[in-house]
């Protein structure tokens, strides 16, 4: 089997790879530019469309031509029409799809939005599954927190019955401290006369 993969090109065989590669110069690159621009000038001078000779569709209409100003006539503010020109332009539809309806649910056609029409509510970025969790396990205990300080949850009411039975316990040793202390005085008070 010879060298090279089987492929016949041997050692410095002539494949593909590795070939001589041409570079274009930014001049050249420039020249062939303006060359394509003047071609496309001269077509729309003659009446020629451009997308008629490229790609062959029947559909396409030549553009219309601006008459041209006489002599000695005064400019207008022309720039609205060539606005709108531009955008019929720049609207016009590329080959054939224009002509051939979609049935396809699926297909969703680009609208254009103005800003006024944006509303800031949807703006609002949707929180994933994980994040959603989070927050409303914080706001389930923030919420139970506060229920528990009004005292409305089962482990309140254990936790107030809890201290009120500490809190009866330290009376009763309060009290009866205050009355050994008593009964200690008084014992005191015999034992010294």
């Amino acid at each position: 089997m010879p060298r090279g993969g089987g492929r016949g090109r041997g050692r410095g065989g002539s494949g593909h790879k590795g070939q001589r590669r041409v570079f274009t110069s930014p001049e050249q690159e420039e020249f062939n530019r303006q060359q394509k621009q003047k071609e496309k000038d001269w077509k729309r001078r003659t009446g020629e469309s451009e997308s008629e000779e490229e790609s062959g569709d029947e559909g396409a209409t030549a553009p219309q031509e601006k008459p041209r100003p006489q002599p000695g006539d005064l400019p207008t503010d022309s720039s609205s029409e060539e606005e709108t020109d531009s955008e019929e332009e720049e609207a016009k539809p590329k080959g054939v799809s224009h002509l051939i309806e979609i049935q396809n649910p699926n297909h969703v056609k680009n609208k254009m939005k103005k800003v006024t029409d944006l509303d800031d509510t949807d703006a609002k970025p949707e929180l994933s599954r994980r994040e959603r969790e989070a927050l409303e396990k914080e706001r389930a205990k923030q919420n139970y927190e506060r229920l528990k300080m009004q005292g409305k949850t089962d482990d309140a009411r254990a936790d107030l019955a809890r201290l009120a039975i500490i809190k009866k316990e330290r009376e009763d040793a309060a009290k009866r401290r205050e009355e050994e202390k008593k009964m200690r005085e008084a014992a005191a008070a015999k034992s010294k006369k």
